[in-house]
């Protein structure tokens, strides 16, 4: 099949697809005429990378990931290693978003928006000290 078929067979792009090729992380083969031609195999492999990115995994992790599951012999704590430290990531960032979130949302509760000027969050967006920061993460 063509790449304009692998694209309708995976949901990705031809573009995503090229760009994929282009990084090494799936090789189709080459027709005569120099055309891409992708056989099932690709596609599986495509569906692959694709769910693995919906997760979230990074360009190399899914390279990793798909090299251990065409290794017939890996070890499942290699791939468990992967997903957990993926997974510690994705909880650093929730975290880093929940900081977020109380500090803003301390903020807005502080702001009065009404007509006057002053605002606790203009201030804390200029890096001025506000008695609000006190219960509240300061900005960065």
């Amino acid at each position: 099949m063509n790449i304009g078929d692998a694209a309708k067979a995976t949901g990705l792009s031809s573009k995503t697809i090229r760009y994929y090729e282009s990084i090494d992380l799936i090789a189709a083969a080459r027709m005569e005429n120099g055309y891409r031609s992708y056989t099932e195999a690709h596609v599986h492999k495509l569906r692959f990378v694709q769910r693995a990115r919906g997760l979230g995994f990074s360009i190399d992790d899914c390279r990793a990931l798909l090299s251990l599951y065409e290794d017939k012999h890996r070890a499942s704590a290699e791939v468990k290693n992967i997903a957990q430290k993926h997974l510690e990531d994705i909880e650093g960032k929730i975290s880093e978003l929940q900081d977020l979130q109380e500090t803003l949302s301390h903020l807005i509760e502080h702001c009065a928006g009404d007509h006057r000027p002053d605002c606790p969050i203009m201030d804390g967006l200029s890096g001025e000290q506000h008695e609000v920061f006190g219960k509240a993460p300061k900005l960065q």
